[in-house]
């Protein structure tokens, strides 16, 4: 293969790519989840509608083709590019298998579409997490009754949300911008929702635009509006869209990144990002101070018990993985929809109404859970493991900005 002769092969297999995805997305209204690439493109895929099984064979033959394609090793972007098209197409497949009635087991799903399984934990591993909760709530009834009634005087008013979710995106904004390149026209609207599976989501418009929406179905806690405002926009989703955009589009012609397929490895990356950025913007006791000083203020609680809730908000935070029992105990239907609701009221300290909520996240999004919190530990594992601790925060932006600009697979943060 002559040097001229890759990038030529590469390009001619993301517009195959690109259109594949596009396809896919007639049949799974969820599949893609942003595009901004030609729209002559997205106009002949939709002219030629093909069925799910033409779509597969597609599919197939450009993961046949891609595999026929051995950059050297010496060309890091050109091998970075290649295996990122060889994983998400061989995941395009797998989501083909599932339209066409494929079940998978819950790892399974999660292997084949995310390039990751989630690690199990059993009831005890819980337990022990909620005695340490137990011990912090003080009062009589079970401590997921005392949760809920401690959670009362943390509820943002709804006429306080917006200024409140406003000035938390404003302030991820400047510490983002702080150490990471933002594009200079970068803008977002805000947007508040009801009837959704989900509590927030970002709309991805292209052109380093963004939508951002909130579900307000149900009371809004304190610290949703900072894990909201990073994990949706600064430097969450918004930026990594953005940075795709500007750095791989925009400058190298990379256009396999003009369209984000929600169920594909690309998800763990974005989410788990997503989630760690929250640390990133505010680091150590940063975001208890932030909290303290503006956004309790600004929603008109208590400033005083701003320490308490922190400290029991990070205990509740270490229960993350029950999500992922609840989800992988549907899914391979050793747990009914009211089971799952149960175990999420009692492992993961939903609400009885929330968590009947985040069954029909399951439902539509199935395995894609793992990409939270499993996503958010193998970026803390990959950006620690090259010199990015809470120490050398230099370091760990820059790894983190890699992360949002460049094609990473989970299973390369696994191998770190």
């Amino acid at each position: 293969m002559t040097q001229h002769a890759l990038p030529h092969q590469l390009d001619a297999a993301a517009e195959r790519y690109v259109r594949t995805v596009l396809a896919l997305g007639r049949h799974d209204a969820d599949y893609v989840d942003a595009y901004y690439g030609p729209t002559e493109w997205k106009a002949a895929v939709d002219t030629a509608a093909l069925p799910v099984s033409a779509i597969r064979s597609e599919g197939e033959a450009l993961l046949a083709g891609l595999q026929a394609i051995i950059p050297p090793p010496s060309d890091t972007a050109a091998v970075r590019r290649h295996t990122f098209l060889l994983r998400q197409t061989a995941s395009l497949i797998a989501r083909c298998r599932m339209l066409e009635g494929w079940v998978p087991s819950f790892d399974e799903e999660s292997l084949a579409l995310y390039d990751a399984v989630a690690p199990t934990h059993e009831p005890d591993h819980f337990e022990a997490l909620l005695r340490d909760i137990d011990r912090a709530m003080p009062g009589t009834g079970s401590v997921q009754e005392r949760y809920h009634t401690f959670l009362a005087d943390f509820i943002i008013p709804r006429d306080r949300l917006d200024a409140v979710f406003h000035a938390a995106i404003n302030e991820g904004r400047t510490r983002s911008a702080r150490h990471l390149r933002l594009p200079e026209n970068e803008s977002f609207t805000v947007e508040y929702v009801t009837d959704k599976s989900w509590s927030g989501y970002n709309w991805y418009r292209g052109t380093n635009t963004s939508v951002i929406q909130m579900n307000v179905d149900f009371p809004i806690t304190i610290d949703r509006a900072i894990d909201l405002a990073c994990h949706e926009g600064y430097p969450g989703h918004h930026v990594y869209n953005s940075l795709l955009e500007q750095e791989l589009v925009r400058k190298r012609g990379w256009w396999e990144f003009s369209v984000y397929p929600l169920y594909s490895p690309q998800s763990l990356i974005a989410e788990g990002t997503a989630n760690f950025g929250i640390e990133m913007a505010f680091p150590g006791k940063e975001r208890l101070t932030f909290e303290q000083t503006i956004l309790f203020p600004l929603a008109g609680l208590d400033p005083a018990k701003a320490e308490v809730y922190a400290f029991v908000h990070g205990l509740v935070q270490r229960l993350a993985y029950a999500g992922n029992e609840a989800a992988r105990g549907y899914i391979n239907g050793t747990m009914t929809r009211e089971a799952a609701a149960h175990w999420l009221a009692m492992y993961a300290m939903m609400s009885p109404d929330r968590a009947w909520q985040r069954t029909k996240f399951f439902d539509a999004y199935r395995s894609y859970v793992i990409n939270y919190n499993l996503g958010q530990d193998l970026v803390r594992g990959y950006i620690e493991s090259h010199g990015g601790t809470m120490d050398n925060p230099r370091r760990r932006w820059e790894v983190f900005a890699d992360l949002l600009s460049l094609p990473y697979l989970p299973s390369e943060l696994l191998a770190r």
